[in-house]
């Protein structure tokens, strides 16, 4: 089993036993914070087993229907996560809502306040392990993961926090107004979720620097003329580079070949811990302003053949 997968199953069995602790708390003292952590820990757990079936998924190997393999199949598993923690935070709202409609009283606050000192004890150590795991493997499912739990970090602290002000004032009406802000920031954290895996299944360009590199790599090349139409993207576990580079119209396959592998190597450098698939076009000529009249549906007046000329 791989890493990621290893991290599912420990994210699935630690939500879990926070789910049961905080639910029967919750239920049992009446408080909309303590219920909607609990039900903030349900969502954890499903979304883990979401993802544990995403990660072994996105790990299949290419096969003749799928070429590129399924990488993005975890971007699509992250906004599916980013969507449950949103939905999970509006219902945290409603709750607090009717709380403060309605009024209510929060009862056996030291049971409750146990709960949650030991929800933030566990959950910090999973933290603490998820963040590790996505450094090592850079996964996308991993590193929302990650900060689905940071946020329950957060909100698990304000849910201590309000307890102990009810306890100290006797005002259970601070106990929904925590639930409301608690609500609101889980939206709030899952936005980043959605967007980068919305960024991903739209093949949005890797990151600046890293292009910016890739281009530097190109440039100083000495047997690289110049290059164009560098394209790039991501599904979350490769990294995807095309270009086409200009080289001297007389220079031996074999030649360009080994300057491909040279610059493919250097590419592979800036990110060891992705796949990558670059796919290099050897050009005699730059022939960018014709490709682009191709890509943008300009009709062909005139291509330069192989020496240049008309």
């Amino acid at each position: 089993m791989s890493s990621q997968k290893k991290a599912t199953v420990v994210s699935t069995s630690v939500a879990t036993l926070l789910l049961i602790i905080k639910l029967l708390i919750g239920v049992a003292s009446g408080s909309v914070a303590v219920l909607a952590s609990a039900i903030d820990s349900l969502l954890d757990m499903l979304v883990s087993v979401l993802n544990f079936f995403a990660i072994k998924k996105s790990e299949d190997n290419p096969d003749e229907e799928y070429h590129y393999g399924k990488g993005k199949v975890q971007a699509i598993a992250a906004v599916i996560e980013g969507t449950v923690i949103t939905i999970s935070g509006l219902y945290i709202i409603y709750e607090a809502v009717m709380k403060l409609a309605k009024g209510g009283e929060t009862t056996l606050l030291a049971p409750s306040f146990v709960a949650m000192l030991l929800s933030i004890v566990i959950t910090y150590g999973l933290v603490r392990y998820l963040l590790r795991i996505a450094r090592e493997t850079n996964s996308l499912v991993i590193r929302a993961d990650a900060l689905h739990y940071q946020t329950d970090l957060w909100s698990n602290g304000a849910v201590l926090m309000a307890l102990g002000l009810v306890w100290i004032s006797g005002y259970h009406e601070i106990d929904a107004l925590f639930g409301l802000a608690i609500g609101l920031y889980i939206i709030y954290s899952a936005y980043a979720i959605i967007v980068e895996g919305v960024e991903i299944l739209l093949d949005k360009a890797l990151d600046g620097e890293i292009v910016s590199s890739i281009g530097e790599i190109l440039s100083k090349h000495p047997k690289i003329t110049s290059y164009h139409w560098l394209r790039t993207r991501s599904d979350g576990t490769t990294n995807f580079v095309e270009f086409h580079m200009v080289l001297r119209p007389n220079m031996l396959l074999l030649e360009a070949h080994r300057i491909a592998d040279e610059v493919e190597e250097k590419m592979m450098e800036l990110d060891r811990k992705k796949r990558w698939i670059i796919t290099p076009h050897f050009d005699p000529y730059d022939d960018e302003a014709v490709n682009d009249a191709i890509l943008n549906g300009t009709p062909l007046v005139e291509i330069p053949s192989a020496e240049g000329k008309i």
